[in-house]
């Protein structure tokens, strides 16, 4: 009998359904529903809106009762660093606010008011990002202070979806280091900086590992998607769930987790929050087995994602594929900085970058050929400079990148990133994140008996693409 694994794969802009099963080692994917997402206005603020989601999360799972494909067990990933706050009914508390809420602004000051910048990381190992939920909370201390008294349980996105799911609360370690509250140490929270910054020790549970059995479905759901399964957690942490997949064992490696955001870095056993990482803006984020993804937050494909939106809004419909082969055909030169802030949220992407390239003394780019063009080559220049800052922090040279996600679909953007790097470019599986947890899931179900067994799965199930740099001797 077919074992059937459902992973539900939650990212910023949309959602996925994906059963998978394993046979003779090799994993096989069916896509069996797909749903927008995306923070909403909400009362002055940018909200998700969770109980959509959570309506969709039921659609998809009743679609498997629909096929006659029942889940062994599911489990549920999403983005980082947003969180649900739940009173003493679990009635959620105040909005659910997305990260790219302008409410953090200042929040870094308070926040180092109380420890320095460099003391936090050096505790912490975690990358400075203005909406880190360290920065939240203070928000929320600062501007609903209300909350702190009201809200009994405070859970991690995917964590609060695991809870409807079963009744069971649980913090996912992946997930939670993303706080900026873990101790890489002990792998557990860091009470004492808690309780210097204010926040309720009482919101910090333990914290439970990918693999991890919840528990089954709880009755109600049960009844509402029509079957029961287990619920198992993968690393909850998308990208946590997306590295699991990249398809080497080798340590000379270095990936990159390309979609709305690029994360490009390698796995470590031991979290580095020396003064050095520190100043290349490197972040020690927790992985599968307690590894550590060192890796940096780059802008990503988040930038040609905002200027295709305005281009259609424009009446200017193009695909993405459409977009790369423009831009492969495009001269200009100009190359912004991904990671300025400027790219974060702005109220036009076309006007950000152009701004940015007139700020500089660049070419303009006024097409949307030499837009795709500049963000491309922008985005190469970036993993090209992240390459050599890891090797230098590292005492490495790596041999090559592996690119999972969206973003290996990508042919222009990953033969630039292998002339940049000069290195081999290995692109897939796009669905690395669905992949990932999936894998986890069968680990525990011992199909796989350990990640090394399940990423040589993954190897051998997905046509991985390979891009040689122009100036790679041999090539």
């Amino acid at each position: 009998m077919e074992q059937y694994f459902l992973a539900v794969d939650i990212g910023a802009s949309s959602g996925r359904h994906i059963l998978g099963r394993a046979e003779e080692g090799r994993i096989t994917l069916e896509e069996i529903y797909r749903f927008p997402n995306g923070m909403k206005p909400t009362g002055g603020q940018l909200c998700w809106d969770v109980e959509e989601l959570w309506n969709h999360i039921i659609a998809g799972m009743k679609k498997c009762r629909e096929l006659g494909k029942i889940p062994v067990s599911m489990g549920i990933d999403t983005w980082a660093v947003d969180y649900v706050l739940l009173d003493k009914e679990d009635r959620i508390v105040g909005n659910t606010v997305g990260y790219r809420d302008g409410r953090t602004q200042g929040m870094d000051g308070e926040v180092y008011r109380i420890i320095p910048q460099e003391e936090l990381y050096g505790r912490t190992g975690i990358q400075k990002q203005i909406f880190n939920t360290i920065y939240q909370f203070m928000a929320v201390k600062k501007q609903n202070p209300e909350y702190l008294e009201q809200a009994k349980a405070m859970l991690m996105i995917p964590d609060y979806f695991h809870f409807r799911l079963t009744g069971v609360k649980c913090q996912e370690y992946t997930n939670a280091t993303t706080t900026q509250l873990i101790n890489p140490e002990t792998n557990t929270w860091d009470y004492d900086l808690i309780k210097k910054l204010g926040y309720p020790e009482s919101w910090f549970g333990p914290l439970s590992m990918p693999k991890t059995v919840l528990g089954n479905l709880s009755p109600e759901v049960e009844k509402e998607a029509g079957f029961t399964c287990k619920v198992v957690l993968p690393g909850t942490h998308d990208t946590a769930s997306a590295v699991a997949a990249v398809p080497s064992n080798e340590e000379d490696v270095l990936y990159i987790s390309s979609g709305t955001w690029s994360l490009m870095g390698t796995e470590r056993p031991k979290a580095d929050c020396s003064g050095v990482s520190r100043a290349h803006n490197f972040t020690n984020e927790g992985g599968y087995e307690y590894r550590f993804r060192y890796l940096k937050n780059i802008m990503g494909l988040w930038m040609i994602q905002s200027v295709k939106k305005e281009l259609s809004e424009a009446g200017q419909d193009y695909s993405f594929a459409r977009l790369c082969q423009l831009a492969e055909s495009e001269t200009i030169e100009s190359v912004v900085d991904c990671n300025d802030s400027c790219f974060l949220a702005p109220a036009s992407m076309i006007g950000a970058v152009q701004e940015f390239c007139r700020n500089s003394g660049q070419r303009i780019p006024e097409t949307p050929a030499q837009l795709a063009c500049v963000i491309y080559r922008s985005l190469a220049e970036c993993y090209k400079q992240t390459k050599r800052e890891l090797e230098e922090i590292t005492g490495k040279v790596y041999s090559r990148i592996h690119i999972v996600g969206g973003g290996a679909n990508a042919d222009y953007l990953n033969q630039l990133t292998a002339d940049a790097a000069g290195c081999p470019v290995f692109a897939g599986p796009t669905e690395a994140t669905a992949v990932g947890n999936l894998a986890v899931q069968m680990i525990g179900a011992g199909v796989y008996r350990n990640l090394r067994e399940a990423r040589d799965g993954i190897f051998r199930s997905f046509g991985i693409k390979e891009y040689m740099p122009k100036t790679f001797e041999g090539a």
